[in-house]
C-alpha cells in the first residue's frame, strides 16, 4: 500500500479503513470506471469536486460517482450565491492533488467540505486517498468527522 497524506491522517485520527489498488488508464479517469475496476457500486464511490464561491472561496464537494454536481444546491449548502468548478489548471496549485486522485482528505489547506447526504446510505463508501490507482474505503461519518465536512443535498 502506497502511504498518501490521506492515509496518514486516517491512521493519526485511529480511523479505520481499507484500500483497493486499479490499474490506472489515462483515458479513464473518471468515478464510474473506478467503481468497476474496484468492483464497487458506482453509488459508494465518491468524487471529490473542488469549486470556487463568490463569498467563500474554494469549497470541496464530495458525490457518488454516478451523479452530477446541482450548482445551485451547492451553492446554496455553501452559503454562497454563485459557485463554479474550479479551472482544471489550479487544482494542483489549490489542492495538491491532481485529477483522478483528488481526496476530500489531506489537501493544502482545509476548505470548508460538504458530502452528499446520499453517502449515509452506506455503511461505507470510497473515495480517493490522494493518488491515482487507488481507493479508501471508510464510514461516511469517519470521512465526515476528518474532513469536518456537513452532509447536503448536492446532486442533481
Amino acid at each position: 500500500m502506497h502511504k498518501t497524506n490521506a492515509i496518514r491522517i486516517l491512521e493519526s485520527h485511529g480511523i479505520n479503513f481499507s484500500t483497493s489498488e486499479y490499474e490506472v488508464n489515462e483515458d479513464e479517469l473518471d468515478a464510474i470506471s473506478v467503481a468497476r475496476k474496484i468492483g464497487a457500486d458506482p453509488e459508494a464511490v465518491f468524487k471529490t469536486l473542488v469549486t470556487v464561491g463568490d463569498k467563500t472561496g474554494h469549497t470541496v464537494f464530495v458525490i457518488p460517482a454516478n451523479c452530477e454536481l446541482d450548482l445551485k444546491k451547492a451553492a446554496h449548502a455553501s452559503g454562497n450565491k454563485k459557485i463554479d468548478m474550479i479551472k482544471m489548471k489550479d487544482l494542483f496549485t489549490v489542492t495538491g492533488y491532481i485529477r483522478g486522485g483528488c481526496s476530500p482528505i489531506g489537501m493544502k489547506k482545509h476548505f470548508p467540505t460538504f458530502i452528499d447526504e446520499t453517502a449515509q446510505l452506506f455503511d461505507e463508501i470510497h473515495v480517493s486517498p490522494g493518488v491515482r490507482g487507488m481507493q479508501v474505503k471508510l464510514s461516511p461519518l469517519d470521512l465526515k468527522n476528518v474532513v469536518n465536512a456537513e452532509f447536503a443535498d448536492l446532486i442533481l
